[in-house]
């Protein structure tokens, strides 16, 4: 793949933003050797929810999987925060939570927003394992939530 992963981001139309302020008591990022983890991010656009409400009732599957690419952006900025694009080696995993009105059991083709983005960004590198999980309430009312596990290409001592 060609350019580095913020300029193939940039050339799908998206900006790394800065890393979205944490609702909680937590940080952003974690990281463990190799091993990156960032927190559950919502899909924030410019500081503010995207979208709100139930994936299958207030929005819909098309928009929740806007939402999950916006969800794996933010994730990408936390990255960015502690470790930098350029040292991502692969994805290794995507948690990705669905608030889904009931009789919704499409989470699967929400998260592939997530799924596809990572995809184009780092090609092979972005082939990760998946869990897609329908819950009955997120914060904010944000209508999906995603994780990531990356593995670095450097050690932390």
């Amino acid at each position: 793949m060609q350019g580095s992963p913020e300029k193939r981001l940039n050339d799908l139309g998206y900006e790394l933003p800065a890393v979205p302020r944490p609702a909680g008591s937590y940080i952003p990022a974690v990281r463990a050797g190799s091993l990156l983890f960032t927190a559950g991010q919502l899909p924030f656009r410019e500081g503010t929810l995207a979208y709100v409400g139930k994936v299958g009732g207030d929005v819909t599957a098309e928009e929740a999987k806007e939402a999950a690419r916006l969800c794996a952006i933010n994730a990408l900025a936390a990255v960015e925060a502690e470790a930098g694009l350029e040292k991502i080696r692969r994805i290794i995993k995507v948690t990705g939570y669905v608030s889904s009105a009931a009789g919704f059991n499409d989470q699967p083709m929400v998260l592939n927003g997530a799924s596809e983005l990572l995809g184009e960004v780092f090609g092979e590198k972005g082939v990760h394992a998946r869990s897609a999980v329908g819950v009955a309430e997120l914060p904010l009312d944000a209508p999906v939530e995603v994780e990531l596990v990356v593995e670095l290409a450097d050690q932390q001592g």
